[in-house]
């Protein structure tokens, strides 16, 4: 049978078109439960269907056997509920589902996973195509209200077409529903209805689900105390109405970490004149969280204000406490300099909320009994949120997660539900766990379908393998890596030539000749995006088989490879370049130090240590060229982990030294890289995947300039070099060159740590690099290695975007074969902004990890003295860098309970007078180092100055 749909629709060019679309309807649509002799078998697919006998939690609502029917609200709402164990036998309607699929990805995406779990029953129905369940729309009747019928017929349909299975007890389909009208009419159809607070709460023996009860306010949970906080929301459509005509603008909101009555909200649209507005105060950040889309007014240009340089921690414990909100606002407003105010606005609605489920701790209410308490996200840029629990006293000092679910206007604090326990804090597989979970880094073990694309052991080179490619296993081969590398995915060679010439070669694992597109394994890895390194533990972006074994480039055994290889003079200029896809039996897998060992020894002359000379004497001579040519080498003092081999606690902490061969090694990676980058964009201009570095604006160097002017010891000669390249930043090649032959000169015999600590702050000053596609830009120049064309080709273990470069690189060399999403640069555009975010959350991520191990290095030592510099000054502290263990901390001079000093800022000339104690960037001070265990969530570590005393 079929039915026809006819819709009205709006073409581009504004013209109205009736729509008619054919619909097709069909008798032969299983019911799904597993006793059924009415229906035609179910076809194979995902999931079990529902259970002849339902199991699941027995509730006192409803003791007879039953499935649960719930409508699209609940769903969206109540996922936390619908994804618990304890939930069975569940009818998803195909209208439901449409509509969670248009509102949700995500909950759609956890959906599609509950319906896909074979312990769940959960069963999708296909209504809209079923001849007795289909409705058509009424005229005058909203398609809300539509769904809405044709949610109860289908129930109603269920329970006669159940009552028709001959079997001893009756089931029933139970409609959840948290809509009154919906209830209501269902009730006068003589559907069993329930909102999902009380099937939930009838589940005697499972009182812990009601803990993950969503507050919607629909029901009443508003909270009586109604004195109104915060201006009403604008509704959407009149916000997109506002956007068009200027008088609002968009963006995403960012929550300040530092004060959390400040934020800025980056505006879309690169039209825009207005980059970012500041939003400072309670009632002008109106119920924004981080990272949500919002809609903002600007104030009045008398009542801008200028970003604060205090710090502001939300430590209030009493829900009503708007007063001393009010008193820390008015310290915000103090004190502006009139030419440091900035675009100052108010959020007036929100267009898309950006929640995620957050970790964090419970902070149990003082009033005893009590069901509501807050919770304090790990996140400091999250507010607190309020949740409802009977389990506090088991919750106190774990890490838990809470997702948010509503923020009422008169609520100082978003209500959210409990989700999950992680485990108690400060464990360190729970705080790893935590880490992760907040850098939105995947981490799940790889999931069957994506291991079946592995290739099955034992595994050997076929002559099929053998097609397209060099048998290069004659060569020297040898790799250079960290100790107790297993992902090795690069390898060197060095040969002289009959012509007097020198041949080297770089070789990559060839990951793109196991990882093929668009199967399970590359779409998990492209989502991955990168490895992850923490401090005692690696998440693979590729499962381990391929990245510890079969693509990584192990001594004396055969292995494919894609292969760069230059032809050189002695000056080390390239002569001629060939790429080849090969096989390779390296000779040597060596540390750094073993390499390094090798090129000093007096008495070692084979085949490899003489290559390892002659790429060090090369590499030496690119290194010189690449600085002449502006290059910068930049400071970041990174620190290493020496681990109790029992405990796994970090015992001692090192600054990584570098030697020669780690250079060594760079210098050739880099030149790999610039050569496949000018390869490909050659062979693809509109969508070759290259890596470019932007020039930071002029701005950025601002605390660079200030901190070299404020130091007296530098010699004027110094100054001198430094501010020629701060007038003409414009020109882009000599600014970094300038910035690096400055850099270069300023030495200062009574400071030795001087130019560390100015390359540090340089670093500071950098923008971040980034991927993107050739045909959606035309700025290609990486400042930082001065290098007009640049992308990533070295490392396809642990990076995505270098098995896109092999690919491409394949094609051009004719070694593979395209497909679609390859050339589509739209596709490739979306995957750069992805990997971009990926490698950005990484960082963060192994950044955290480290800071986390410090704590656990220092909570063992006690109290510990050690000599700091002054990197940074605010208004109430000093930022400070300890390079013995390469830690960065803030001592503030405002303490709790203590009297604070008499405190003088000054901006010029970085400065912070302490009483009578003048600090300046760049002093030399001494601090005590310890652990500040006080809130257990941020433990941190605490600095106290100890000189110049103050």
């Amino acid at each position: 049978a079929m039915t026809s749909r006819t819709f009205l629709k709006r073409t581009r060019a504004g013209a109205v078109v009736k729509v008619v679309r054919e619909h097709y309807l069909r008798e032969d649509i299983p019911c799904g439960a597993a006793a059924c002799r009415l229906c035609p078998p179910r076809p194979a697919g995902p999931g079990l269907g529902l259970e002849a006998q339902p199991s699941g939690a027995a509730s006192s609502l409803c003791p007879g056997p039953h499935y649960l029917l719930p409508d699209t609200n609940l769903l969206l709402h109540q996922i936390d509920i619908l994804e618990d164990p304890v939930i069975k036998n569940v009818i998803v309607l195909q209208t439901v589902l449409q509509e969670v699929r248009n509102r949700s990805a995500p909950v759609y995406k956890r959906i599609r996973d509950v319906i896909g779990n074979p312990e769940k029953h959960f069963y999708s129905f296909t209504n809209e195509h079923h001849r007795e369940t289909y409705v058509e729309q009424k005229r005058g009747e909203t398609s809300n209200d539509r769904n809405d019928r044709a949610i109860r017929v289908a129930v109603n349909w269920y329970n006669e077409h159940l009552k028709k299975i001959q079997d001893e007890e009756k089931i029933q389909v139970i409609f959840l529903t948290n809509d009154r009208t919906n209830k209501e009419k269902a009730l006068e159809e003589g559907i069993t209805a329930y909102t999902c607070e009380e099937y939930i709460k009838s589940l005697i023996a499972n009182p812990d689900l009601v803990d993950r009860l969503a507050c919607v306010s629909d029901e009443g949970k508003e909270i009586e105390s109604g004195k109104i906080i915060f201006p009403e929301h604008i509704p959407l459509s009149k916000l997109q109405q506002g956007i068009k005509s200027g008088v609002y603008l968009q963006g995403t909101y960012r929550a300040s970490r530092d004060n959390y009555l400040e934020a800025t909200v980056w505006v879309h649209g690169d039209a825009e004149e207005i980059k970012e507005i500041i939003i400072q105060g309670l009632k002008h950040l109106n119920r924004a969280v981080h990272e949500d889309i919002v809609a903002v007014e600007l104030l009045a240009k008398d009542e801008w204000a200028a970003p604060s340089a205090v710090v502001l921690q939300d430590d209030g414990q009493n829900e009503d406490d708007i007063e001393n909100e009010e008193e820390k606002e008015n310290i915000l407003k103090t004190s502006i300099n009139k030419d440091m105010r900035r675009p100052t606005g108010k959020v007036v609605g929100i267009i898309k909320r950006n929640w995620r489920p957050f970790c964090g701790m419970l902070s149990k209410s003082q009033i005893k009994e009590a069901r509501r308490h807050l919770f304090t996200p790990a996140d400091r840029r999250i507010p607190r949120i309020r949740i409802e629990t009977r389990q506090a006293d088991t919750l106190e000092g774990q890490r838990i997660i809470v997702a948010i679910d509503g923020w009422p206007r008169n609520s100082r604090y978003p209500n959210g539900h409990f989700v999950k326990n992680l485990g108690s804090a400060g464990d360190k597989e729970t705080e790893t766990e935590v880490l992760l979970l907040e850098h939105d880094v995947p981490h799940q073990p790889f999931s069957q379908g994506v291991l079946s694309f592995l290739p099955k052991m034992p595994w050997s080179i076929t002559e099929q393998d053998m097609k397209y490619r060099e048998d290069l296993r004659h060569l020297y081969v040898c790799s250079v890596d960290p100790p107790g590398c297993t992902d090795i995915d690069d390898a060197l060679h060095y040969r002289e030539v009959e012509n007097g010439n020198i041949e080297v070669g770089v070789h990559i694992a060839d990951v793109s000749h196991f990882i093929r597109p668009g199967n399970a394994l590359d779409v998990e890895s492209a989502k991955r995006g990168t490895t992850v390194y923490l401090c005692e533990k690696r998440i693979d972006m590729v499962p381990e088989l391929l990245s510890s074994n079969l693509c990584s480039l192990r001594s004396n055994v055969d292995r494919l490879a894609f292969s760069c290889i230059w032809e050189m003079n002695h000056k080390a200029e390239i002569l001629k370049t060939r790429f080849t896809k090969s096989i390779i039996n390296s000779k040597a897998s060596l540390t750094y130090a073993e390499a390094q060992m090798r090129i000093d020894s007096a008495t070692m002359n084979d085949a490899i240590t003489t290559s390892l000379r002659g790429l060090n004497k090369l590499a030496k001579i690119l290194k010189k060229k690449r600085i002449d040519n502006g290059a910068l080498t930049l400071s970041s003092p990174e620190v290493r982990f020496h681990m109790d081999s029992e405990t796994h606690d970090p015992i001692d902490l090192q600054t990584k030294e570098l030697k020669e061969t780690n250079s060594m090694v760079e210098e050739f990676m880099l030149l790999a890289n610039v050569s496949v980058a000018q390869k490909i964009y050659d062979e693809f201009p509109e969508f070759a995947l290259l890596r470019k570095h932007p020039a930071p604006p002029p701005s950025n160097y601002d605390i660079l300039v200030k901190a070299a002017k404020s130091k007296a010891i530098i010699p004027n000669l110094f100054l001198f070099f430094f501010f020629p390249s701060f007038q003409n930043l414009e020109i882009k090649t000599d600014s970094a060159k300038a910035l690096a032959e400055s850099l270069d000169k300023a030495e200062s015999p009574a400071f030795p740590y001087l130019n560390t600590l100015l390359r540090i702050l340089t670093t500071r000053c950098m923008m971040q690099a980034v991927y993107f596609c050739s045909g959606m830009d035309n700025d290609f120049h990486h400042y930082g290695l001065a290098s007009p064309i640049y992308t990533h080709f070295t490392s396809p273990i642990r990076r995505y975007a270098d098995i896109i470069v092999h690919r491409l690189l394949a094609v051009a060399i004719g070694a593979d074969s395209t497909y679609p999403e390859l050339t589509d640069k739209h596709k490739l555009a979306d995957m750069c902004k992805n990997l971009n975010y990926r490698h950005k959350m990484a960082q963060y991520a192994q950044r955290a990890s480290v800071a986390f191990h410090t704590q656990l290095f220092f909570k063992s030592k006690g109290v510990v003295n050690e000599d700091a510099y002054i990197l940074f000054v605010r208004k109430n502290a000093v930022v400070v860098l300890i390079p013995k263990y390469g830690l960065e901390g803030t001592v503030f001079f405002e303490e709790k309970g203590k009297p604070t000093p008499r405190l003088d800022y000054n901006n010029e000339v970085p400065s912070l007078t302490v009483e009578d104690t003048i600090l300046r960037v760049f002093d030399k001070v001494k601090v005590n180092i310890m652990l500040d265990a006080s809130n257990i969530q941020h433990q941190k570590i605490r600095m106290v100055l100890v000189e110049p005393k103050v």
